[in-house]
This record gives C-alpha cells, structure tokens and sequence, in this order.
C-alpha cells in the first residue's frame, strides 16, 4: 500500500474580546490571510475558534496553534494545558495581539488602564506593555539564517504598531526581530494607549526592543511574532497615527501595513512551514 501523507492538525484561535468582536482589529482579513497560507503549506487541515473557550476540545488532537487575537486570552487551567501540549512537543505560532490580554483601571486612581501580567504570558514568554500610535520604523533580524528570518531583505520598514514587549524568558528565548531607539528614548511617552510604571521593553544593551523571538519549551516551541495590526472603517480604533504615516495624523479607514510587504509575508510562510515540518511525528489522539 502506498504510504498516505502526514496530516498536520493546525488550531487557528483569531478574535476579539468580547467574544466575535473585532476589538479594534480586521479579524476577517487576518483570518483569511492565516488559512490561505496554511492552504498553501499542503497537508494540513484546520479547526477555527474565535477565543480559547473551547481549547479543551481542539489542543490535544492539535499539531500546532496560531493564534491572532485581540483580549481573548487562556484562563490558568487553559494555560497549564497549553504548557503541558508545548513540552510534549506542540509549536505555537503566536502573532500580535497576543501578548495583550486584560487592562484594569490605573491602581494610582489617575486616568488610563494599565496592563496586567497573567499566567498566559508566562507560557507565551513575554508581556505586552504598550505601543505608540501607528508609525513607521525599522526592524533589524538578527538572525537571517534562522527558518523563520531566511529568505526576508533585512533590515525592512514597516508602519506598524510599535509593541513594547518584556521578554519573561530571556534563558530560553533567541530574538529574532528587533527595533533600536536612543538610549532612554521612550516611543510611548506622550502617554497614548496604556499606562506603565517602567519601560521593561529595552533590552541590557539599552537600545534593542525585541519584536520577535522563539523561546523553547520542553520538546515544543513557541514563535511570536509583534507586527500584524489591520483594521477596516468599521473595526478602526486608532484616534490618530504618528506623522510618518500621514502628514496630519489622521488614521487611514483601511489599514493592512505589514499585511502588504514583502518581509511580513515571508515571515508568515516561513512560520507556517516552521509549524508544519517540525511537528511532532507521533500521532495523537
């Protein structure tokens, strides 16, 4: 009998909070975006939800996980399962918002919310603090060698949101894509977005802010990736946008940014075939 091919079982998990809102984001296009590419990876099949609600059913007979979402986030028992299925072997694909999750109002009583740290973040390896508005900026690769740089004309330009990523698991963790500012430079300071009590997104060296990384756990690995930010007249949030994506400030009704280059969609071929050719062999349940 002729051998049949591997199936990889992909969970994508693409929402917004509260559950089958946009949040602020173009979910729809992101959506479609992720499983035209996984169409294009081959032998893969994939199950869709808009949180993780239903992570219970789906994780376990999971290959890998994609996940674009804007506030839904694993509860502790969701992210003890979630770690677990990663040290077995499980790969993660983790985009943008990801590393949000839950903002509770400023503890000093002053007006904005701040961000908290959950047990997601320690399972994803970093935390979200922030970003400015909109803007333009480069992203250096620091390894264009690694399967998911290869292929991408580095350093590129992007208009994106910022993240302001603290990276958890630095032990484990190999950066892959990064920003530079001016030591003490702070992209955040005219208090846009949410509020910090200190910038924990500059690396030791005072000037990298990481975008990008893979961090290892156990026999698995996760992939998170910053940039990703669409949104459509409908979904748009932004008040106003840096003025180096227009001369006024004013947001565009349709934004795609790193959607429409060349680097961001490479990095999401070579996530997908990471996700795919490193799966785990052993079939389950």
């Amino acid at each position: 009998m002729t051998e049949q091919p591997k199936i990889t079982r992909v969970h994508l998990v693409a929402g917004g909070f509260p559950r089958h809102s946009a949040a602020g984001h173009d979910i729809d296009y992101a959506r479609l975006r992720l499983l035209e590419a996984l169409r294009d990876q081959g032998e893969t099949t994939a199950s869709i939800s808009p949180d993780f609600k239903d992570l219970a059913e789906w994780l376990p007979r999971a290959d890998a996980l994609i996940t674009y979402v804007a506030g839904p986030f694993p509860d502790p028992d969701q992210c003890a399962e979630l770690d677990q299925w990663l040290q077995d072997g499980g790969r993660w694909l983790a985009l943008h918002g990801t590393s949000g999750g839950k903002a509770i109002p400023r503890t000093d009583g002053e007006p904005g919310r701040e961000m908290v740290r959950l047990s997601h973040h320690d399972v994803l390896g970093c935390f979200f603090l922030n970003h400015p508005p909109i803007r333009s900026f480069q992203v250096d690769v620091t390894d264009p060698l690694h399967p998911i740089t290869q292929g991408i004309d580095a350093p590129f330009n992007v208009m994106d949101e910022l993240y302001l990523l603290e990276i958890l698991d630095p032990e484990n963790s190999q950066i892959l894509l990064s920003t530079t500012s001016l030591p003490g430079d702070d992209p955040s300071a005219k208090k846009f977005g949410f509020h910090y009590a200190k910038d924990t997104s500059i690396e030791p060296d005072g000037q990298t802010r990481p975008l990008g990384y893979i961090r290892q756990r156990g026999r698995g690995a996760v992939v998170y990736l910053a940039l990703g930010h669409c949104h459509t007249p409908a979904t748009n949030i932004q008040p106003f946008v840096d003025r180096s994506v227009h001369p006024d400030g004013v947001t565009p009704k349709t934004f795609r940014g790193p959607w429409e280059t060349k680097a961001f969609d490479q990095l999401l071929k070579n996530g997908l075939h990471w996700l795919t050719s490193t799966a785990p062999s052993e079939p389950r349940a």
